[in-house]
């Protein structure tokens, strides 16, 4: 299986490499959502892997959303569910930096809107559950148990969309979520966007703030929050793409 080796003996496993060059080919061929992929053989040979390695791929894109496999009719691009997204859904590369460092951008904006709001409407029964989610995360930093905190976090930032009352932000958050996840999927697998324990204690320390109505405190938390999860993504996917360039 090709690996891509990073510092410590890192590497990225061949269906990673091969999902991201899939995408790659898509935005390459300028191929839209409906349109249909090459067989799976003329794929790998476009791609330059192994069938079964792109076999695997083309599953976690599938998973993720961004391909359609029909049975006896293809490999197709998925259409995304909300038309606002159809664009930087279907030509987001979750290992370009610039597009990762977009989003991100993006995120921040968007959750800081949210977690202001948040602090101002959140019901008793929303803060309970901010907390809840909080301590899922933190009990899962406990145990350095990657998948269980990435679910908790995802809970935890839901949670603050829904506080806020605004359903907009909500379904753009999810939106985000998504695009997230393929960066995590993709290109990190395994990694977690910073230190477990130190954003399990932001976590709770968000969650805090909001509880108290504290705008000022939660959305400054929100912020550094999301920074700290730039900086590591940034940092790893550096690593796993130039493992030999010692200024990353």
């Amino acid at each position: 299986m090709p690996r891509q080796h990073g510092e410590a003996g890192g590497y990225r496993p061949g269906y990673e490499i091969a999902a991201e060059r899939i995408l790659e080919y898509i935005v390459r061929e300028r191929l839209e959502p409906g349109d249909r992929l090459p067989t799976e053989k003329d794929l790998a040979e476009a791609v330059r892997m192994s069938r079964t390695i792109v076999r695997e791929a083309v599953k976690i894109l599938s998973a993720l959303g961004r391909v359609s496999v029909q049975k006896g009719r293809g490999i197709y691009i998925a259409e995304p569910d909300g038309a606002l997204w159809k664009e930087s859904f279907s030509r987001f590369l979750p290992a370009d930096l610039r597009q990762v460092d977009e989003m991100f951008e993006f995120r921040r904006l968007v959750e800081t809107a949210a977690t202001r709001l948040a602090a101002q409407r959140a019901t008793p029964a929303q803060v309970k559950a901010l907390r809840q989610a909080a301590q899922q995360s933190a009990d899962a930093a406990a145990d350095d148990d990657i998948d269980a905190f990435t679910r908790a976090d995802e809970t935890f930032h839901r949670a603050i969309a829904t506080a806020a009352a605004n359903t907009f932000l909500d379904a753009t958050l999810e939106s985000v979520q998504r695009l997230q996840r393929q960066v995590s999927a993709i290109g990190l697998a395994g990694v977690a966007g910073g230190s477990l324990v130190v954003a399990a204690e932001q976590h709770q320390a968000i969650s805090a703030a909001i509880a108290a109505g504290d705008q000022s405190q939660a959305t400054d938390l929100i912020g550094e929050h999301i920074d700290m999860t730039l900086r590591q993504f940034q940092q790893e996917i550096r690593h796993r793409l130039f493992p030999t360039d010692s200024s990353s």
